[in-house]
């Protein structure tokens, strides 16, 4: 007999019995909801024995392994049904991930969407067939040969480089289909009712520009119709929102080939965006104590060798010459902190020139791969509210409050404050060759940021390996439409640089110490912030942020003096974002047009209004506003701009 505790209580079974008979014994209704189970912490199959003492846990599908394992048996129909249509497809990977899985496939030609049905209706066959899963393993030897035979060469890939460990390799069998897979699965294929594949996109294989490219075919699975359909239709509204089509369809940025991946034009409205969200940053940083920098986009591979990010970063840099055969090597600046260091230095500091504050609207270049851009949330040049304190220990947890302060203030004026997280993003021990310091000082800075953190009260994660190369952070994340998560806006403690470029202040008993500097951005890049307000707003701004304002609509020739009249009296009053559509077309269909190009507010002038000097207004999703005179309106919207209204 065997123990098993079920929270609270133990019970006794024979040995051998298999958590799904357990789950059986306590009630059908459980074992129809059970997904997997957790055998003293670790995620199993149910059809796993219980031969020993042991906690055992049920897992549903509202549990996130339940839900992983249920996805990741969805992936491995799909994989089925592909193989069953296209035997001549070449197996490579088929993850669970957030929200659904996918599979990649290495075919002659992308799936086309009647494909997809096709493979989709192969699908529900092999889900009505209720085929079991069943899990048995081979030496390495066996695996490598099994999958030659067949000429699957990502799986032999696959499995060469786990040979050398001399385990056996775990294998998953459902029906005629068997796939290298280390589990853990639901029972049977007749669970996954509820499935749709989305799309098919091209991926390299491994994530490698240099590898071939596969095709992927993403997909979704949940237990109930009702809950796939509400996904579904969240997807449909993603895909409204997303900046990428909505930002082209705006006429905010455009991507022209001949220029390059990542390197995106903003048009007149995404310029104006981004000069309105640079002035107040600017404005706001300057009021609370930050003084302004402006510092060269390249420098000499010296300047980068000093800081580490020559030999920590240099394949993410630009770099211009060859090591071999010029004299000097330039590189474009991946980030400005070792130019800042140079204002620092350029004079003997005391404490009392401490805590200095040099921020700096910073144009970077970063070489990402050619399969990370996105729109404007991952480019290769990209504009950045950069900046770099320096400061004494004592002064250390109250500046970085104060630049958490800063952050919060420009999120929750952006609307965006309810959407992001907190990560502290530390070193990983395990891979020393990643960063530079010491483990003593590592644990230094990490137990300081900590102590910082917990005192401030921050919820937060914790992403081992995710800390820059000189230090620890707090990365503010968020998430875009389509549920990528990406780093917003980071905090930084440095203790470690200012040694690096003989960085010190003459301290109060007059010895020299090194200052700690913190890292940090305040809304972080502006293209990508500028990519997830779109998405947020569905490309509506609001009216201190629209590229336009306000429009005129005259409804007749005759009217066009008076709507000009109002324009100037808007510009003269400080809302200069005003444009008059005269062309000759009825107001029903300027007004479709404006709502289209989402402005806040239209002005209708007619004949009773161009004679008492009125406009009747009208509100982007609110409607009609009534007449007001020109004077009360200007009060309205010069109001909402100073207070940047969220509506």
């Amino acid at each position: 007999m065997v123990n098993v505790k079920l929270r609270d209580d133990v019970k006794q079974f024979e040995n051998g019995i298999t958590a799904a008979d357990i789950a059986k014994s306590i009630g059908a209704g459980l074992y129809k909801a059970v997904c997997v189970c957790k055998i003293d912490g670790e995620v199993k199959d149910l059809r796993t024995k219980i031969e020993k003492d042991c906690e055992v846990e049920f897992l549903t599908f509202d549990d996130e392994e339940g839900k992983k394992a249920f996805r990741h048996t969805a992936s491995h129909i799909l994989a089925q049904a592909v193989k069953r249509l296209y035997p001549e497809a070449k197996l490579a990977i088929g993850p669970a991930i957030d929200k659904g899985f996918y599979y990649d496939f290495d075919v002659p030609k992308a799936f086309s969407p009647e494909e997809l049905e096709k493979i989709e209706a192969e699908m529900k066959k092999i889900v009505k067939e209720g085929l079991v899963l069943e899990q048995f393993e081979m030496t390495p030897d066996e695996a490598i040969k099994f999958y030659e035979e067949q000429g699957e060469i990502y799986k032999v890939e696959l499995i060469k480089e786990h040979a050398d460990k001399g385990e056996n390799i775990s294998f998953y069998k459902q029906g005629e289909f068997i796939e290298l897979c280390a589990g853990p699965h639901i029972p049977d294929t007749s669970r996954v009712k509820a499935f749709k594949l989305t799309s098919c996109t091209g991926a390299y294989w491994r994530g490698d520009e240099k590898n071939k490219m596969l095709q992927r075919i993403y997909g979704t699975a949940f237990l109930k119709q009702a809950d796939l359909d509400a996904h579904l239709e969240a997807l449909e509204e993603a895909k409204r929102r997303d900046h990428n089509k909505l930002g082209r369809d705006l006429e905010i940025f455009t991507t022209v080939d001949t220029i390059g991946q990542g390197l995106p034009i903003l048009l007149p409205k995404g310029c104006d965006i981004i000069q309105t969200l640079q002035r107040f940053v600017e404005d706001e940083e300057r009021r609370r104590g930050w003084v302004r920098t402006k510092t060269p986009l390249m420098a000499k591979s010296d300047l980068y060798k000093i800081s580490g990010h020559w030999d920590h970063y240099k394949d993410g840099m630009f770099v211009l010459g060859d090591e071999e055969k010029d004299d000097e090597v330039f590189a474009l600046r991946p980030m400005t902190c070792p130019f800042q260091y140079q204002a620092y230095l350029n004079r003997a500091r005391s404490y009392r020139d401490l805590p200095m504050r040099l921020a700096e609207t910073s144009t970077l270049f970063r070489n990402e791969a050619s399969g990370e851009m996105h729109g404007l949330i991952r480019v290769r040049q990209f504009t950045i509210s950069e900046g770099h304190l320096m400061c004494t220990p004592e002064q250390l947890a109250d500046e970085f409050r104060s630049c958490l302060e800063l952050t919060t203030f420009m999120l929750q004026t952006l609307g965006l404050y309810e959407d992001v997280s907190y990560r502290f993003s530390q070193w990983d021990p395990e891979d020393k060759e990643k960063y530079i310091g010491t483990p003593e000082q590592w644990d230094e800075a990490q137990g300081i940021m900590k102590e910082i953190l917990d005192n401030l009260g921050l919820k937060y994660k914790v992403g081992v390996g995710e800390a820059a190369f000189y230090g620890p952070k707090l990365d503010i994340q968020i998430k875009n439409v389509h549920g990528k998560e990406d780093t917003l806006i980071t905090i930084q403690i440095d203790q470690m640089l200012a040694e690096k470029f003989g960085m010190e202040y003459v301290a109060a008993d007059g010895t020299k110490k090194n200052p700690y500097i913190i890292h940090r951005t305040s809304i972080g890049c502006y293209e990508r912030t500028l990519a997830l307000l779109i998405e947020k707003y569905a490309g509506a701004f609001p009216l201190w942020l629209a590229p336009e304002q306000v429009r005129i609509l005259p409804i007749a020739d005759r009217h066009q003096d008076a709507a000009y009249a109002v324009k100037k009296a808007l510009e003269e009053a400080g809302i200069v974002k005003v444009d008059v559509d005269t062309r000759s077309e009825k107001l029903g269909y300027k007004l479709r047009e404006a709502q289209l190009q989402k402005v806040p507010y239209m002005l209708v002038i007619g004949d009773k209004e161009a004679e008492d000097g009125t406009v009747s207004v009208r509100k982007r999703a609110h409607g009609d506003q009534g007449v007001q005179s020109v004077a009360d309106f200007i009060k309205l919207a010069t109001e909402e701009i100073e207070t940047r209204v969220i509506w």
